[in-house]
């Protein structure tokens, strides 16, 4: 068990190095090899969560904080390289860029380290922070730069309210829907950015589709009673 526990946290630590890898595709403007790299890193998240809990890293590999490097590493692929993407894809042209690349990781700072960010049900108090599938979407939907600024604003705003944001895994809540819409979400990314992003009508409407779900999911559930 205790191997296993600690190869856990390798597995999460690659998530670092897969970071690198999107970091340097962005830096040479291959948004597409960007797009897969975070993807994959997305995928390893959602998977070393499980496996963490599976293996109780916490008492069988107490020497890695598996919680902090989970942090550092999400806030590498979930905020600074999405928010240099979207200044340096052209999404957001001129001054709007400038405030998006300057405002993200400012916003995305503090709420990582808030200590009310997770709810009683496993959900997120307020936007998590998920620019990766915030600027992901946007690189298929490609709306107009006011509509993405405006949307950059409206969720650094919604990372401080009392907003619930469902985790796709582990809130348990519509999961049977909510899990699925995530893996065709996932799916849908990574075929669009396998095609260089190639106009393709059905595909955008799938991503848009899916993005608004996981996006209201939380806030539809304030909405409606959980039924007893």
């Amino acid at each position: 068990m205790r191997v296993r526990a600690y190869s856990v946290h390798l597995f999460t630590a690659a998530g670092a190095s897969l970071a690198m890898l999107a970091l340097l595709e962005a830096a040479q403007q291959d948004w597409a090899m960007m797009t897969i790299w975070l993807t994959v890193a997305f995928i390893v998240d959602g998977i070393d969560g499980p496996l963490a809990r599976r293996y109780s890293v916490t008492e069988n590999a107490p020497i890695i904080d598996g919680v902090l490097l989970d942090l550092i590493i999400d806030f590498l692929t979930y905020v600074m390289i999405p928010a240099y993407a979207l200044y340096g894809s052209g999404l957001l042209p001129g001054w709007s860029g400038w405030i998006v690349v300057l405002l993200i990781p400012f916003g995305s700072a503090l709420y990582f380290a808030d200590t009310r960010m997770k709810t009683a049900d496993k959900s997120f108090r307020g936007f998590p922070g998920c620019w990766n599938m915030v600027t992901l979407a946007l690189l298929v939907m490609v709306p107009p730069w006011e509509v993405i600024l405006l949307l950059v604003l409206a969720l650094s705003i919604a990372q401080f309210l009392n907003l619930k944001f469902v985790h796709p895994v582990r809130t348990a809540r519509w999961r049977l829907v909510t899990l699925p819409v995530a893996l065709l979400w996932t799916g849908a990314i990574a075929f669009a950015a396998w095609t260089g992003f190639a106009d393709n009508p059905l595909l955008t409407s799938v991503v848009t589709v899916t993005s608004l779900y996981l996006l209201l999911a939380g806030v539809a559930q304030q909405m409606i009673p959980a039924r007893r």
